[in-house]
């Protein structure tokens, strides 16, 4: 994501504008628009004109339009983001309170104005979205004889980029090389020069090959054998990359596996997948010692925060990205309200999960939101049940009284 001009004043107020550059930046701009805010992007539009004679004629014109946002679309295997609502402000083409969607695209600016105003929040969301140093984490090829899904992790999420799916004959033929083994062959470039076409090799990243039995195995001996035929030096700069483990299938819902070997870990260690999953490890541990110093869920984690246990000295607030997408304004203000509160009073550290990382769905079932305490607390929720029972018999009085 490159960002192209930036007006935001102190009080959160203003606009930015932004281009994005590549499928991820579209996960970006998902999480970063919301419901009510202000949407200014180019947008292709139908316009039907009569003629003096009663004919008439539809054209498509570019025009430039500003939308009140209320719907967003994200398709999640296309990167593709559809952001509908009201338009706001008349144009030649176009009346204010019309119904449009616009179709926000790679390589086309769009401006943004929040609503209510740039939290820290979208701020950083922003800042992460335009770091240059933002890759790919990782590469994957998960495969079984005949079919292959290239997947690459991101530190937000995990992306589909191609499905390679050949027909392999299950027995081996009588022939000269078999027709098992030319079909294999032939999956197995078929499955390279897809790999080739979308990864950049310079960028010197880990490339998992996963399958059941031995097709990874036989798949990298290809590759290098592949390599050294055609004099390809930077396909042979790889080797050190690659890493061959076992998965149950060659489906996509085989990475989940994957991506839980040790050995896999330990060559992950440096990505953000790797960070969040040792994150979520240490806090299953102090979860399962119930030492007092693991809190989990909003109610739970909020009085750890009131408490001041969410601080310096090791202090970590857990809370997936989802959250932040709330709909409700002040739902959506309460979750930002408590990330300030760590970050910028407590002096704790915060870490924002993405849900669509193995990490993520575990917190989001534990409320999507845990802390790692600095000091124990005990009976937290025995508090609320306090403070339940009490309004409970103050029910029950009222209900006599009348």
């Amino acid at each position: 994501m490159r960002l192209v001009k930036q007006a935001i004043e102190r009080d959160g107020s203003g606009t930015i504008t932004l281009f994005p550059e590549d499928p991820e930046d579209m996960w970006f701009t998902y999480n970063l628009i919301r419901p009510s805010d202000l949407l200014r992007a180019s947008a292709l539009r139908r316009i039907t004109t009569e003629s003096a004679t009663g004919s008439t004629s539809s054209t498509r014109v570019h025009i430039n339009l500003l939308i009140r946002v209320e719907k967003l679309d994200f398709d999640t295997q296309s990167s593709q983001l559809h952001v509908s609502g009201r338009i706001i402000e008349e144009t030649k083409y176009t009346k204010v309170g019309q119904w449009h969607t616009l179709d926000l695209e790679l390589n086309r600016n769009f401006t943004l104005e929040k609503k209510d105003g740039w939290d820290s929040v979208a701020r950083n969301l922003v800042k992460e979205a335009c770091d240059p140093a933002k890759q790919a984490d990782v590469w994957a090829v998960i495969m079984q004889e005949g079919l292959a899904h290239l997947a690459v992790l991101t530190g937000q999420r995990t992306v589909l980029r191609q499905k390679v799916e050949t027909t392999v004959p299950k027995k081996r033929g009588t022939g000269k090389q078999g027709d098992h083994d030319k079909a294999l062959e032939k999956f197995f470039q078929t499955t390279l020069d897809t790999l080739l076409r979308h990864i950049d090799l310079s960028a010197n990243l880990p490339i998992l090959l996963a399958s059941p039995g031995f097709v990874a195995q036989a798949f990298l001996k290809f590759i290098l054998e592949t390599a050294t035929r055609t004099g390809n030096k930077s396909l042979m700069g790889q080797k050190g990359n690659f890493v061959v483990v076992h998965a149950a299938s060659g489906y996509l819902h085989s990475l989940n596996e994957v991506l839980q070997s040790p050995e896999v870990l330990a060559r992950l260690k440096d990505t953000k997948y790797a960070r969040e999953t040792k994150l979520m490890d240490t806090f299953m541990n102090l979860l399962y010692k119930d030492d007092g110093r693991a809190a989990y869920g909003p109610r739970e984690v909020e009085q750890a925060v009131e408490k001041g246990a969410v601080g310096r000295g090791g202090g970590i607030l857990l809370i997936c990205d989802s959250l932040f997408r709330a709909q409700d304004v002040g739902t959506r203000r309460r979750w930002v309200g408590l990330v300030d509160r760590v970050r910028e009073t407590e002096g704790g550290e915060v870490r924002v999960l993405s849900g669509t990382h193995e990490s993520g769905k575990q917190l989001e079932g534990l409320g999507g939101i845990a802390a790692m305490l600095t000091f124990p607390l005990e009976y937290l929720d025995g508090e609320d049940e306090v403070e339940d029972e009490i309004a409970l018999s103050n029910g029950n009085t009222a209900g006599e009284k009348t």
